[in-house]
């Protein structure tokens, strides 16, 4: 399907001169645009609400709230959507990009339910075993989760194995087990029936997700949200990587003798196995 800035880039010289001052105005703020309704369309564009109306009857729209409607269920989707501004305002965009992190962090943190994060530190601790389900988009944080949980305990593992498919990795899996599935929109197909075996299997499980991943929720024990907002046309992920970098700490400081014991040997068998560069 054609992108909203596509087509009023396409049909530029057929609009009058007031539509041409709206498509104008919305392709230098086109990643604000579902924050406006048309009255306030109108008045940053400087015309009538009524050319507001007309342009996107033009576009094949019945009314602006239906183009606004679409434009946020593509974006929740995780399909990128960008304006021509986000490449050459430079410093505007970093102040926006900023703030717009700092709104992420904040609105995950909020929402923390401590008791169950406090539940997600003992299940970690406790587990047999540690799997992490991360596929597409969602696998550079599963790898760096396991990476940073593997400091503290052993056992965590990541799945499927390269070239590999679930099955024969999740028919093992018992109530004994914790598997983090991290599941970021445009998720995979197979997470929804994995998260159904992973339940029938009475596994104890942990979603990580974006906040508007209602359909899974039910299915897991905890449910862990960071939003993905950006400025611009891809998502952002340093929000979940807060999360880890969090649940990696708290799990350390829940079994800090055993914890610093672990690194202590990590970092003997650096320097037995010269893997590091030495500062």
């Amino acid at each position: 399907m054609q992108q909203l800035d596509e087509r009023l880039r396409a049909c530029f010289n057929e609009l009058s001169p007031q539509e041409q001052r709206v498509a104008s105005f919305i392709m230098d703020h086109f990643d604000d645009l579902v924050s406006y309704n048309s009255a306030e369309l109108a008045r940053l564009s400087g015309v009538s609400k009524a050319t507001v109306s007309r342009l996107f009857r033009h576009l094949g729209y019945e009314r602006f709230k239906d183009m606004r409607d679409e434009l946020r269920t593509l974006r929740q989707s995780g399909m990128p959507l960008t304006g021509e501004r986000d490449a050459v305002q430079g410093n505007t965009l970093l102040a926006r990009h900023y703030k717009q992190e700092m709104a992420n962090l904040m609105q995950w943190v909020n929402a923390l339910d401590a008791s169950l994060f406090d539940e997600v530190i003992a299940a970690l601790a406790s587990a047999r075993r540690v799997f992490i389900v991360g596929l597409r988009n969602s696998a550079p944080v599963a790898l760096h989760l396991r990476q940073q949980l593997m400091q503290s305990r052993g056992n965590v593992w990541l799945m499927p194995q390269p070239g590999q498919t679930l099955a024969e990795e999740v028919v093992d899996i018992t109530p004994e087990d914790l598997v983090i599935v991290v599941a970021f929109r445009r998720r995979s197909r197979v997470i929804r029936p994995l998260l159904e075996a992973l339940q029938s299997q009475q596994a104890q499980v942990l979603v990580i997700s974006e906040p508007q991943a209602t359909r899974i929720r039910t299915r897991c024990r905890w449910h862990f949200a960071t939003p993905l907002d950006s400025v611009s046309a891809f998502d952002s992920y340093s929000s979940a990587m807060s999360l880890v970098n969090l649940l990696a700490n708290a799990l350390l400081h829940s079994t800090l003798s055993e914890g610093r014991q672990r690194i202590h040997h990590i970092a003997d068998l650096y320097h037995t196995l010269d893997e590091l560069e030495q500062r």
